[in-house]
């Protein structure tokens, strides 16, 4: 178990509002629905327990509990929201211990995501276009920026909320990396954006906007394409953690091997899980996210 986001104090060199999308915890990562019950089936074999660095994800502090199960909940359906909220929380707490990171915004329609999120430091700004993942993106990057427009105001950059693994050091070499990018070629209306691509290649997990510059999200299917052509610049650096989101039940044991937070790691020990005894490639990205 590893703590990805140790305290860090802020070196005033650069301050970035980070936008972390979350969808309604019932609605998001249905590809990786279900991947909590082969945990249980095996909870019979204890001594073949997943470990992480050498721990029992069992001795990981575990996680406040959303609330009981609904009538319109799947089975299963609570322990994988449960899940979905912790990879975000995990990815929110790596984002607030940058010392580039000044804000962290959370824009969702869920109060449980809001009221988790609030709890950490992050700040809530309530989805109110409720139309998918760009609309949410524009409309709390808009808002943001009404209380220091133009130049006055840091950097805006997105960052999707399945990254579990996320190390708060290759979140910040990825911010200082894009604040250099849209630096070097400043005009009136603000210096480049630039993307990080997830590890597929195909996906995005952060677009970052420089002072000035619109966000202009292009997340959905092939969003790397999507995000080259609106003439976004491709950052290149060695971040595996920031890289490794979560889609698919392959894609979390994956995290799990590089080590998830805290959170995360709690809400697997507590359902039992396993990574599969045989994994298949991680999927072509299709631009679902938390």
């Amino acid at each position: 178990m590893r703590d990805n986001h140790r305290p860090a104090g802020k070196d005033g060199t650069v301050s970035w509002t980070v936008i972390v999308p979350v969808k309604r915890l019932s609605a998001a990562k249905s590809r990786l629905r279900g991947a909590l019950g082969a945990g249980k089936a095996a909870a019979a074999r204890p001594a073949e327990r997943l470990t992480n660095g050498g721990r029992d994800l069992a001795d990981a502090p575990v996680i406040a509990e959303v609330g009981p199960p609904t009538d319109d909940v799947a089975p299963g359906g609570s322990e994988h929201e449960l899940l979905v909220l912790a990879m975000a929380l995990d990815t929110m707490a790596a984002a607030l211990a940058s010392p580039v990171v000044g804000r962290v915004v959370v824009v969702t329609a869920d109060p449980t995501v809001g009221e988790e999120a609030a709890l950490l430091g992050a700040e809530i700004i309530t989805d109110v276009p409720d139309a998918g993942l760009n609309p949410a993106l524009a409309y709390a990057a808009a808002q943001v920026r009404r209380t220091r427009p133009g130049s006055a105001e840091p950097g805006v950059a997105a960052l999707t909320a399945d990254i579990p693994a996320l190390r708060t050091e290759d979140l910040t070499a990825a911010l200082r990396e894009a604040e250099r990018v849209g630096a070097g070629q400043t005009h009136a209306w603000g210096g480049p954006r630039s993307f990080v691509t997830d590890a597929a290649g195909s996906g995005t997990v952060l677009l970052a906007a420089p002072p000035a510059s619109v966000l202009e999200p292009c997340f959905g299917g092939d969003s790397a394409v999507a995000h080259t052509a609106s003439g976004a610049v491709l950052l290149t650096g060695d971040w595996p953690s920031l890289r490794r989101d979560v889609d698919t039940p392959a894609d979390l044991h994956e995290a799990v091997a590089l080590g998830v937070g805290l959170r995360t790691a709690a809400a697997l020990a507590a359902n039992l899980w396993q990574p599969p005894s045989m994994l298949a490639p991680s999927s072509t990205d299709t631009g679902e996210k938390v």
